[in-house]
């Protein structure tokens, strides 16, 4: 499969571009990437014209100087570079629909630099540092300052409102699991609408389009508005956006959601849930949307699609198909990919596997995950400083050179992370039927269940224990 346009090795000149300008955007944001001269002065340096009008000034060569300087100062904290032509950045702009630029002039005046560089280094997870960049650069029409604040917003979003890593993804299933018998009332609660969503499969992911991608089906007949609470709805929509990032691999970098409407009646229609999943994928997980198929859709549908089409960006709208047969649904889902209860032949019927006692046994470690944590921040540091070198250098076959050397540390990034990954989050269904391997390798369709109870090896892996291997 090919590499689609704007993403990792497959940029034009320009796109290149932009994304050594937005990288050195971002760290003078985290206070990484120190300059001989102010931003600003950078920035005059290499568009204005020199005094004989047949040349430049070369531009500053940038180090990360400022936060070895800062270390070697013991500073708790460290103060960003001026990042050039955000200072217009209004709180109050009519067409900022979502409110970033709010929250992006809050993130700056509430986190120190590095705050913002460990929470931003902390959404790449496997992935590849410049395909979580591009995605807001691609999501903001290549605009530098537009996708800045888009990414600063996700980030405040991810930290201080959801909570996405340190609570939703870390306590996951297994805790919630403890939690629905606990005596507070709140807390019983909330574990236990987390739950009935998982049980029930409410939403779960099966299988891969035609395209490659991760399908989502969602069975909106399962829902009654009210039966959970608003926070419970979220954290669940949360968790299965979160979850499914882990079944994506490049190429693919986009999901198909199934709106199942089978049975579908003005009972089961939800209008905040619905508003909160739209700008989960507008303003949260830019570019994370490759198709969505509406699917027997009553007519009482129709005046609802016209109030949730007013809400979507024009962009996400134009991926919204409807189906109404398995003949139509086949034009993006093979008939053996489709699940038994929509028509299909594949043999598949959603059923819940509950959390094995001690899966998570390796979150206790805190030893072996603090030397990975440590690790990966060495690697980090590696990739920052190939960056910047990647951004100094004015040949384009040396800096092709630098571009090579960066994917070399970007995979050891995302292969280290496969084996800090049971230290951080909470094992999920697809973890236990087999989707997800714990190598980070994928099995859209994996055999019968294996039984919970073996022994040997594959014991201490499915209770967690901590490998030889994990710690090099």
């Amino acid at each position: 499969m090919e590499q689609l346009p704007g993403r990792p090795g497959n940029l034009t000149p320009e796109e290149d571009e932009k994304l050594r300008k937005f990288w050195e955007m971002f760290l003078q944001v985290c206070g990484v990437l120190g300059d001989d001269n102010t931003a600003t002065e950078t920035d005059a340096a290499s568009e204005a014209p020199s005094r004989t009008g047949t040349e430049k000034p070369k531009k500053s060569r940038m180090s990360l100087f400022k936060k070895k300087k800062d270390k070697e100062k013991g500073s708790g904290t460290s103060t960003p570079t001026k990042v050039s032509g955000m200072d217009s950045i209004k709180e109050n702009d009519p067409e900022d629909k979502w409110g970033e630029n709010k929250a992006y002039l809050e993130t700056l005046a509430t986190h120190s630099p590095e705050q913002i560089r460990a929470t931003i280094w902390s959404m790449v997870k496997h992935d590849h540092p410049d395909a979580l960049l591009l995605r807001f650069l691609r999501a903001r029409k290549w605009d530098l300052q537009r996708a800045l604040v888009m990414l600063m917003s996700t980030m405040n979003w991810r930290c201080s409102e959801a909570h996405v890593d340190d609570e939703i993804m870390a306590n996951g299933e297994e805790y919630a699991a403890i939690n629905e018998k606990s005596s507070d009332p709140k807390t019983k609660k909330l574990a236990e609408d987390f739950l009935a969503q998982l049980r029930i499969g409410k939403s779960y992911c099966y299988g891969t389009d035609n395209a490659g991608r991760p399908i989502c089906i969602v069975r909106a007949r399962l829902h009654r508005a009210g039966e959970q609470s608003e926070e419970g709805l979220e954290r669940f929509t949360v968790y299965l956006i979160e979850t499914t990032r882990f079944m994506l691999t490049p190429p693919v970098d986009t999901a198909c959601v199934l709106f199942d409407l089978t049975g579908f009646s003005l009972a089961n229609m939800d209008y905040t849930p619905v508003k909160f999943m739209i700008k989960c994928f507008e303003a949260n997980y830019p570019e994370s949307l490759g198709v969505v198929l509406v699917h027997k859709a009553p007519w009482v549908f129709q005046g609802i699609w016209k109030i949730v089409r007013g809400w979507l960006d024009p962009v996400v709208a134009g991926k919204v198909h409807f189906t109404n047969t398995l003949k139509d649904l086949e034009e993006f889902i093979a008939k053996e990919r489709i699940p038994t209860d929509l028509e299909g032949t594949s043999g598949y019927t959603y059923e819940y596997k509950e959390p094995v006692p001690g899966e998570n046994a390796k979150m206790k470690d805190l030893e072996t995950k603090e030397k990975l944590l440590q690790e990966r921040e060495a690697l980090y540091e590696e990739y920052e400083g190939k960056t910047i070198e990647w951004m100094n250098e004015p040949d384009a076959t040396k800096r092709a050179t630098l571009y090579s050397e960066r994917d070399a540390v970007a995979k050891k990034l995302r292969d280290q992370y496969w084996r800090l990954d049971p230290y951080l989050r909470s094992r999920s269904y697809y973890d236990r039927i087999g989707v997800i391997k714990p190598d980070g390798t994928l099995d859209y369709y994996p055999a019968k269940i294996t039984p919970t109870t073996t022994n040997g090896i594959a014991a201490a892996i499915a209770a967690g224990e901590t490998a030889t291997d994990d710690v090099d």
